[in-house]
């Protein structure tokens, strides 16, 4: 057992991580690959940020599931699809089993109740600030996963969120209408009494309502992240989440079904206390699903076993000059800005690292950010102004404070030294400019 043991641990911890002969079939590789992201999944769900996230959308799903039905409701009545509502919630909480029901008929109660009329500007404006609040936190939670570090700006907020909220549900429930329409017509119907076509239209019936949660889930996680997120990564992370969905589903209704112990324990409590646990499962397999679409999409991140990875100073320097480099030479050809996905693309850095490099070179006067749908950089001033010496400085300088003053205790003869080698360095780069360096005048 012992021997076993040590051998699992040595696999996992190197011989995983070794590369593949060149020579390995795609079978090897993906079989590889898969079993590095999943050992990066277990270990990261090991460390509770996942749950910690989950736990907290519970909290805020909580305050804002009425209103942000009842905003649903509203603009599915005006398509005259508002009573495809009731079914949704229920397939929802269907692992609750009899208590789902309960809980839905309450919850659309509390619907019925909510009189826009009523409420006045500061309600309604108190109704929209609670659903965005929600989604807010829903793609903070999601830019955690991303290591994105920079949320939507506020105007895209209310563009982006109140989006999702109006056209969301009106497009999955069209979606599932035009299912059911397509799978009642004259000619299917007619197909069903033909083999293989009866028994192939039967399967997929039965599949529709899982490749509904599929795509839901691709979508939140194509659209939630402030970042581009690829379509194949999205839908594998929503495959997986939706096979999380449908087994801890069956799983969670088995235990509701079990728990008398529990109702005897909370009585009228229970069904509050169930409808909280299955909440925060279902944040939980969002955002695992979110996490295997994140690895896949950054493959170099798999390789290094999502190990901390910082620059060195030196690596600092080149990368960020080359950084602002082929910001510059974009710019001199009169092309479009490098969005931060484009530099991911371009440069191949981890994504903590680009940013970190982006905000450096911002906060420092030599890259300005652009607004639109995904933020953009060009050079600050003239990039025939900008010296190569004064990008050297602010990556060299970064961690630096002025607030903070440290007393330097170094030897003279050290200070001389490096005043020294400053002078050199200065000599070589004299009057070059970040224009030199993009047009490749050295």
């Amino acid at each position: 057992m012992t021997v076993l043991i040590s051998t699992l641990k040595t696999f996992f911890q190197e011989t995983l991580w070794q590369e593949l002969p060149e020579k390995s079939n795609l079978l090897v590789r993906w079989l590889n690959n898969t079993l590095r992201v999943s050992y990066i999944m277990v270990r990261e769900l090991a460390t509770g940020e996942l749950n910690l996230r989950a736990m907290s959308l519970v909290f805020t799903s909580l305050l804002s599931l009425v209103p942000l039905i009842a905003v649903a409701f509203s603009v599915l009545k005006a398509f005259g699809v508002h009573n495809q509502i009731e079914p949704a919630l229920l397939s929802l909480l269907e692992p609750l089993g009899s208590r789902g029901e309960e809980i839905t008929a309450n919850i659309i109660g509390f619907v019925g109740n909510v009189k826009v009329g009523l409420l006045g500007s500061l309600g309604v404006a108190m109704l929209f600030y609670t659903i965005i609040a929600l989604v807010q936190k829903i793609e903070n939670a999601f830019n955690f996963v991303w290591r994105v570090k920079k949320a939507r700006t506020l105007a895209r907020r209310f563009t982006d969120y109140l989006s999702v909220v109006m056209i969301g549900p009106l497009l999955i429930f069209t979606g599932l209408g035009v299912a059911a329409t397509v799978l009642n017509h004259n000619v299917v119907q007619q197909m069903q009494a033909v083999e293989p076509f009866g028994t192939l239209l039967v399967v997929v019936s039965k599949l529709v309502p899982y490749l509904m949660i599929i795509l839901a889930f691709t979508f939140l996680y194509k659209f939630i992240p402030n970042t581009r997120v690829k379509l194949g990564p999205a839908l594998t992370g929503a495959t997986v989440a939706g096979i999380l969905w449908v087994t801890l589903g069956t799983l969670f209704a088995s235990f509701v079904a079990s728990s008398s112990s529990y109702t005897a324990i909370y009585s009228s409590f229970a069904i509050l206390f169930f409808f909280m646990l299955w909440l925060y499962l279902a944040w939980f397999i969002l955002l695992t699903g979110s996490q295997v679409a994140f690895y896949l999409q950054h493959p170099k991140l798999v390789q290094l076993c999502d190990q901390p990875y910082q620059l060195s100073p030196r690596l600092r320097e080149k990368e960020g000059l080359w950084l602002m480099t082929v910001i510059a030479r974009r710019f001199c050809r009169n092309q479009p800005a490098f969005s931060l996905q484009d530099l991911e693309e371009e440069t191949a850095l981890i994504p903590s690292i680009l940013q970190e490099l982006l905000m450096t070179l911002v906060e420092g006067g030599l890259l300005v950010e652009l607004a639109g749908e995904s933020p953009s950089y060009v050079p600050a001033q003239d990039i025939s102004a900008i010296k190569v010496s004064v990008i050297l400085h602010c990556l060299r300088t970064a961690e630096e404070s002025e607030l903070l003053k440290v007393k330097s205790l170094v030897e003279p003869a050290v200070d001389k030294l490096l005043q020294q080698l400053a002078i050199a360095q200065n000599g070589v780069l004299a009057e070059l400019t970040l224009h030199d360096l993009a047009v490749g005048k050295i």
